[in-house]
């Protein structure tokens, strides 16, 4: 575990240096921010209840949580993209091999390393909610169930990007064939609305199926190990490309 760490923390170091890693982290918390001050306002004009915090987790927090998703389905194609493209194009990534760890410690090292950049932004995202504690009662257990939900997601959908990032030289290809990917999974939910042998099928394997029950705080294990099987599927297929190519 000892060089999955050491991998891990050269590409959360390589992330964080990088322009783009900040560029990214910049406009999605004025994204974020803008939505979680316009969804405030919102629910301050239009509460029905006498106590004006009745729900203020549900409103707030769901819908917050909502659109960072959609944000971040479109983010982490970018962030993706670099992890095995860019080592192939600059001839990198036979050093790489060359070196005494095996596939799995090096796909491990790096999705471990885009890890921290994930947590970096549930962090973030999380403060938006957290910064009404001292005035509002809100519903801890419902904003956590919502953040797990996020940082599984975005697991995902990096556990994916690494895959699609591994099958090519050009990062560019890289990051539109993640989205491409992702977007694929994300509306297997939509042929599912109809009557069909296949509708629960559909259902499940859609991404955005499981993230609906926890953005909503209904915590089910089966959404959790949905998402850990997803991820650990295409790190699976990732250490097999690439030891396809390393023979």
């Amino acid at each position: 575990m000892n060089a999955v760490w050491t991998i891990a923390r050269h590409e959360a170091r390589r992330i964080f240096v990088s322009p783009l890693a900040w560029a990214v982290l910049a406009v999605t918390q004025v994204i974020f921010g803008w939505v979680y001050i316009g969804m405030l306002m919102q629910y301050l004009q239009n509460y029905q209840t006498a106590d004006q915090y009745t729900g203020v987790s549900d409103f707030i927090g769901g819908g917050l949580y909502g659109t960072a998703t959609i944000v971040l389905l479109l983010v982490m194609p970018l962030m993706t993209m670099r992890l095995f493209a860019e080592e192939r194009k600059s001839n990198t990534l036979t050093l790489l091999f060359s070196a005494p760890v095996s596939l799995t410690q090096i796909v491990l090292g790096k999705f471990f390393g885009l890890l921290s950049f994930v947590g970096a932004l549930v962090l973030l995202l999380a403060a938006m909610p957290a910064a009404l504690l001292p005035a509002v009662n809100l519903d801890l257990g419902r904003l956590g169930a919502g953040l797990l939900g996020l940082f599984l997601i975005t697991m995902s959908f990096g556990a994916a990007g690494m895959f699609i990032s591994s099958l090519t030289r050009e990062p560019t290809i890289a990051a539109i064939g993640s989205f491409g990917l992702l977007l694929l999974v994300w509306l297997l939910r939509m042929p599912a609305q109809f009557d069909n042998g296949f509708k629960s099928v559909l259902e499940y394997l859609s991404l955005i199926s499981h993230y609906q029950d926890l953005i909503s705080g209904l915590f089910h294990s089966s959404d959790v190990v949905y998402y850990l099987l997803f991820t650990a599927l295409f790190l699976w297929l990732t250490v097999l490309r690439l030891d396809i190519e390393r023979n």
